[in-house]
């Protein structure tokens, strides 16, 4: 075994920084999700949704970008527009110039219950991240896990996960 290959461990310090990262996020999502259940109309999953959609200038993407973006698998995207759509919240159609390729685009609708949605997420987010940080800490949270995030963008590159185009 060459010096390359030899694992490299955490120490203490490290492990519990790593666990605390783990348990931090894992119970953010958990009570944010746990919010939109209870109190909002759309699903935590469902309000990312449309928010992306909303963020396009037309406000339609297509399905294999808006899964990459939302970091899940075609398939479960698939299954969230489609109960998305019995509600009129997205329709699907087709790309134009690609016959295989499929978009989704926010309804009036969809968009009228992210508008709903919004200011109770907002006051989530802030009552459980935004305000329990020191504005600098907030800052170097986000600098933080834009790094990890491309590093994780990265390395699922590197694997060969198929990404999806974004032309309509």
């Amino acid at each position: 075994m060459t010096n390359e290959d030899e694992v490299r461990w955490l120490d203490a310090d490290q492990q519990d920084i790593w666990r605390s990262y783990l348990e931090g996020t894992a119970r953010f999502v958990e009570a944010l999700e746990s919010i939109h259940a209870a109190e909002l109309p759309l699903s935590l999953g469902e309000y990312g949704l449309l928010v992306k959609l909303s963020e396009q200038p037309d406000r339609t993407l297509r399905m294999s970008a808006l899964a990459d973006g939302l970091v899940v698998s075609r398939s479960r995207l698939s299954h969230t527009v489609a109960r998305m759509e019995e509600r009129g919240l997205v329709y699907r159609c087709a790309a134009s110039g690609d016959r295989r390729g499929v978009n989704c685009r926010l309804t009036d609708a969809g968009y009228a219950a992210l508008v709903d949605a919004a200011p109770g997420h907002v006051r989530a987010v802030r009552r459980l991240m935004v305000d329990v940080l020191e504005p600098e800490e907030f800052e170097v949270l986000g600098r933080v896990m834009a790094k990890v995030a491309a590093a994780g963008r990265a390395a699922t590159e590197a694997t060969g996960t198929p990404k999806g185009r974004t032309d309509c």
